[in-house]
């Protein structure tokens, strides 16, 4: 009964093979495809659970066994601040204000209660660095040995956060696509991946802070920003904002504006000529470094969940990146440069943006240095 709830609905995107019932694995066995929920996720008003921590009042969402005890550091509920700037009231929802300092902490909860469920004590990740830090953290709760594969550049205060939790770091030479392709090496001879990109079931995790953003305003967005490198946390809410749309029979849904930096902007090029396009010096090292991915798994989810909000994708250059970092902070907000492509986005933006909008400050400024 428990692999049957935990696996319900997963099957390759390629092919169509359904997620085996047991073991883990982190694509699909026969095509090398990635694997995806076939069935929009159920929320039911009834079944939040007020008696849960934080995101895990949403857990029936999460098509978990429910008996499982959820890995679980009090992550979720994060505060939706209201801002009068640029001549207009801007919600920001502080997603840095999660245990391990950023929004991956909706997705490591989930991906490690699964993972305890099935039994697995050993698990790998590959990361620029916030996802392997919330990973390390989760592990550690777990009682899950981890080891998280890094890019010999990625932040000095991120990796000292994965050793803290009791990681083992492994610093890979050469681009952040040479990192993936290390993890994935170890993965194919027989170690548990707990890719964040591969993976679906950490956009559960990520679809909570839709349900949040509503029950804190009372209403839908008219316009979401979001930094996107992968563009998981955009897809989760999306699917987020889908599912409450169906529960309240409403036909509005929020403008999705997903923001890239211009020196790595793949799902850019995807979203505008259904192609992917490396640019020259796209390897090295970018300020917005979680969001340096060069080819997005879910590219193709993405780019249709931005195209069927009306949204868009948007551009930053580098030198617009720490100037609005630092604006951020004058507003209260320290957040990493991540974070700061999407206030380059609002301020550019802004007129043209339906109301109410709200701005997702993803990662913690601690993280970088």
């Amino acid at each position: 009964m428990e692999e049957t709830m935990t696996l319900a609905g997963i099957f390759c995107t390629n092919c169509n093979y359904p997620y085996p019932p047991e073991g883990v694995i982190y694509c699909c066995p026969r095509c090398g495809g990635v694997f995806d929920y076939q069935a929009a996720i159920h929320f039911d008003p009834s079944q939040v659970d007020r008696s849960q921590p934080g995101m895990w009042r949403f857990r029936h969402t999460f098509a978990l066994p429910p008996d499982l005890e959820p890995v679980s550091l009090g992550e979720g509920n994060t505060p939706l601040i209201w801002v009068k700037t640029l001549g207009r009231q801007v919600a920001f929802k502080c997603e840095f204000l999660n245990p391990s300092g950023s929004f991956k902490d909706r997705g490591s909860s989930v991906i490690t209660s699964w993972l305890k469920s099935k039994g697995v004590n050993e698990a790998i990740e590959d990361s620029s660095g916030n996802a392997g830090a919330s990973f390390a953290a989760y592990a550690a709760r777990a009682m899950i040995k981890a080891r998280v594969y890094v890019p010999e550049s990625a932040s000095g205060p991120k990796r000292r956060q994965i050793e803290a939790y009791g990681a083992d770091l492994v610093p890979i030479s050469g681009s952040r696509t040479d990192v993936a392709n290390a993890a994935k090496t170890e993965a194919d001879a027989g170690v548990t991946y707990a890719s964040h990109a591969y993976l679906p079931i950490n956009l559960l995790g990520y679809a909570t802070a839709a349900y949040e953003i509503v029950e804190q305003m009372g209403q839908m967005p008219g316009t979401v920003v979001i930094p996107a490198g992968q563009g998981g946390l955009l897809l989760g809410l999306r699917r987020g904002f889908d599912a409450l749309r169906i529960v309240n029979e409403s036909r509005n849904i929020p403008r999705m504006v997903a923001v890239q930096a211009r020196l790595c902007a793949p799902l850019w090029h995807f979203y505008v000529s259904g192609s992917i396009k490396q640019l020259p010096g796209s390897e090295t090292r970018i300020l917005a470094e979680g969001v340096q991915v060069h080819d997005p798994l879910r590219k193709n989810e993405v780019a249709a969940a931005i195209r069927t909000s009306g949204g868009l994708v948007f551009l930053v250059n580098e030198d617009e990146i720490l100037p609005a970092r630092n604006e951020l902070a004058q507003l209260g907000f320290y957040v990493e440069p991540t974070s700061a492509i999407a206030w380059v986005a609002l301020t550019k933006l802004i007129e043209k943006l339906p109301d109410p909008v709200v701005v997702i400050l993803t990662g913690s400024g601690l993280k970088y240095g």
